[in-house]
């Protein structure tokens, strides 16, 4: 296993990871009474978190509702299908050698 195979492993596995995240942080948007300092639901809020606070600072919530987390999974998806897809860079990269 190479340098590249190494990063793609890890890559991939953190970009999935984070994209699984968001899916269950936008479910859980759908309702607010939800605690999101009480198991289990802060181990979906304390990695998303921090993505979330930096995003909210730029996209104020549309109609009450908050689209940070769909912009993020929408960032998250992007990156790993540059890097990681069929055509990806890491990908691309891989074959070469």
């Amino acid at each position: 296993m190479n340098g590249i195979d190494i990063t793609t492993w890890i890559l991939g596995t953190f970009l999935g990871v984070m994209m699984l995240l968001f899916i269950f942080r936008i479910i859980m948007s759908w309702s607010p009474e939800l605690k999101l300092n009480r198991f289990p639901f802060y181990l979906v809020a304390l990695p998303t978190e921090p993505f979330l606070v930096i995003l909210r600072k730029l996209v104020p919530p549309i109609g009450g509702v908050d689209i940070t987390p769909i912009i993020w999974f929408g960032i998250f998806s992007f990156l790993r299908e540059i890097l990681l897809g069929q055509q990806g860079l890491l990908t691309m990269l891989s074959r070469v050698q």
